[in-house]
């Protein structure tokens, strides 16, 4: 447990959530950390449970899902090491707004919401937090905007046009779980999108070569 600990307070220092603690604050976290293992498709918390605590992952990956309104599961976002996740809890709601599943073996690091909110009696303590946290919920705010204002189609298109151009032709350095993790959707629903695109002729895919023509950018021109 403390070798884990001394590790994890190593990327919690790095982490753009957590990043500009002093030493004294990050310390004051870090006692109140608790460590769980997750097993790999283990669900830390379910959509609609109690929210008591935000989660800071120290190594493995997790999976962050929403419920629509129709019923169809939709990944906000795949963390990494190094991320946290749950801050919600802390202000705007009282529970999980999503369901978060582990990808593969995974520690995380728990810190009760009941302890945070005793730390903000330290001023030094509640200016830094307040501050790292509203950074991190506009990017989550922005992230929850991309996947309901486009479709799946429209935003498979627009992460290559942003990430690399629009272009006839791509190579593909990234895995398709994080391909499907950057769109918003499961890897089971990149394949089937995979297959449909293929069926109307809007790609190609040769090994890492993705071909796309030049009608599948009307469903972002149009």
């Amino acid at each position: 447990m403390t070798g884990k600990a001394v590790d994890t307070k190593v990327l919690i220092g790095q982490s753009e959530f957590f990043k500009g603690l002093s030493r004294r604050n990050m310390d004051i976290l870090m006692k109140a950390c608790v460590f769980n293992t997750l097993g790999k498709r283990e669900c830390l918390f379910h959509e609609g449970a109690r929210g008591e605590a935000i989660y800071f992952l120290s190594s493995g990956s997790m999976q962050l899902v929403k419920t629509s309104a129709g019923g169809r599961e939709v990944v906000v976002k795949t963390v990494e090491p190094g991320e946290t996740f749950a801050e919600v809890v802390l202000f705007e709601r009282d529970e999980y707004p999503v369901t978060a599943i582990a990808l593969k073996k995974s520690v995380v690091c728990g810190i009760l919401k009941r302890d945070i909110l005793g730390f903000f009696s330290d001023q030094a303590f509640r200016n830094d937090f307040i501050r790292m946290m509203m950074t991190k919920m506009r990017h989550l705010a922005d992230r929850i905007l991309f996947l309901t204002a486009f479709d799946v189609e429209q935003r498979f298109f627009r992460f290559f046009e942003e990430q690399y151009g629009r272009k006839s032709e791509y190579h593909i350095g990234m895995a398709r779980k994080d391909i499907a993790a950057a769109v918003g959707i499961m890897p089971e629903t990149l394949s089937r999108l995979l297959l449909r695109l293929k069926g109307e002729g809007k790609i190609a895919l040769k090994g890492k070569t993705l071909q796309v023509r030049p009608v599948a950018w009307k469903c972002l021109d149009d």
